[in-house]
């Protein structure tokens, strides 16, 4: 039997109202009590965006007429910097404006700061635009690469040394060199070998100029030829032997580089073309029509024209009564007229089949006096050697020669190996 117990009524009256009295204050304090507001925080920044700085440039080629005056205008440099720029150029710097030179407009956004006149490779003005314009002439520094090379002839010089990869012009530079003793086709046999070592000038990371040779050799017939370039003043250079001779004569062996001699001097020849005897009183060179011929030493033009069965020919007259003589020309070099002085080496006309001549060559002639002599037989008279003062100084230099020849080869025959 379940006996329910019986609560006390007083109890649950007193627990009835203290729920109503619970309820009430939590109305209450929902009602007068209202939450705190949200605050709400809003934070700005000024973010100011600058573009990075554009540098510009324009090119111009420097034409034919043109002037600053005019390229400013076409390239609307303000007048106001132009007058700045012609009057602060006190020294005429920018006056020498000549075609083919690069100019070149800096800018900095829309700002002109400096234009560039490169003259060439090694030498530009440059003309800072600001407040107040600066005009500066500047000059690259240069940096002169030694190179070697060395060779056996085979075929020919000409054809071996480009083989090898010499430049043309040291190839040129090197037959004009030993060219007063040797005559680079007649002479040239296989075997002959040839060693060179020549600096060449760069600016910038390019070639300024053509190379220079500092030392040559040319092993001909068994017999060496040497020749070593020597300053005889700060700006006049000359090739001497080991001994101080110096290399050059008062006359080139030969008039043409690379030629072949097709009829030698005989003064009891048949004529080719009269089919009579007449005294070949001199050499042909057999070359290709328009081939430069070069005179063969200095001295002034006696005679140019056409005459007769030599058709267009030059006449020089060298010192000591020396005189030369060219022939069958297909014409002449421009400017050259009678008086003018020539330099050895200098080229005068080219070759032709003018007059009596059944093809293309030069017919050369050297005289002493009234006497024809065989231009390749005679011995030509030397040029002035080494000083006695400058001796000392010029055997250090041979000798520091024969050591960079020796490096050279070895380290050459190292790399073949």
């Amino acid at each position: 039997m379940i006996v329910f117990k019986k609560t006390p009524s007083k109890l649950v009256i007193s627990f009835f109202f203290s729920s109503i009295i619970f309820i009430l204050l939590i109305y209450a304090d929902v009602k007068y009590n209202n939450p705190l507001p949200i605050e709400e925080l809003t934070y700005s920044s000024l973010i100011e965006s600058k573009l990075d700085d554009i540098h510009s440039d324009i090119f111009h080629k420097v034409q034919s007429g043109e002037n600053l005056s005019i390229i400013f205008e076409d390239y609307e440099v303000p007048l106001n910097t132009a007058y700045k720029i012609f009057n602060s150029d006190n020294s005429n710097l920018i006056t020498n404006l000549k075609p083919g030179d690069l100019m070149k407009f800096k800018y900095l956004n829309e700002n002109l700061k400096e234009i560039e006149i490169v003259k060439d490779k090694v030498n530009s003005i440059i003309i800072t635009v600001s407040d107040e314009i600066i005009i500066q002439d500047i000059k690259n520094e240069i940096e002169n690469i030694k190179s070697y090379f060395s060779g056996t002839i085979q075929n020919s010089f000409y054809e071996d040394a480009l083989n090898q990869n010499i430049p043309e012009s040291i190839i040129m530079d090197f037959a004009y060199i030993f060219g007063w003793d040797i005559d680079f086709v007649f002479d040239v046999r296989p075997d002959d070998e040839f060693f060179v070592i020549f600096e060449t000038p760069y600016a910038e990371g390019e070639k300024v100029d053509n190379g220079d040779i500092i030392f040559a050799k040319f092993k001909n017939k068994n017999k060496d030829f040497f020749a070593h370039r020597y300053f005889v003043s700060k700006n006049s250079k000359e090739y001497f032997d080991d001994q101080g001779n110096n290399v050059q004569k008062a006359f080139l062996r030969a008039p043409l580089d690379f030629a072949y001699i097709s009829s030698h001097f005989n003064p009891n020849r048949m004529h080719p073309i009269l089919h009579k005897i007449r005294a070949h009183n001199g050499v042909d060179y057999a070359a290709k029509r328009g081939s430069p011929v070069r005179a063969t030493g200095d001295g002034n033009v006696f005679f140019i024209g056409n005459k007769g069965g030599c058709g267009n020919e030059i006449l020089i007259k060298h010192a000591n009564n020396y005189s030369t003589r060219y022939c069958h020309l297909e014409g002449f070099e421009k400017n050259i007229k009678k008086g003018s002085k020539i330099k050895q080496g200098q080229t005068i006309g080219f070759v032709g089949s003018s007059g009596l001549a059944t093809g293309p060559h030069l017919h050369y002639e050297f005289k002493i006096g009234d006497t024809h002599t065989d231009p390749v037989k005679v011995k030509l008279p030397s040029a002035e050697p080494i000083k006695d003062s400058e001796q000392f100084n010029f055997q250090k230099v041979v000798e520091l020669n024969k050591i960079e020849l020796n490096k050279f080869t070895k380290q050459s025959l190292k790399n073949e190996s």
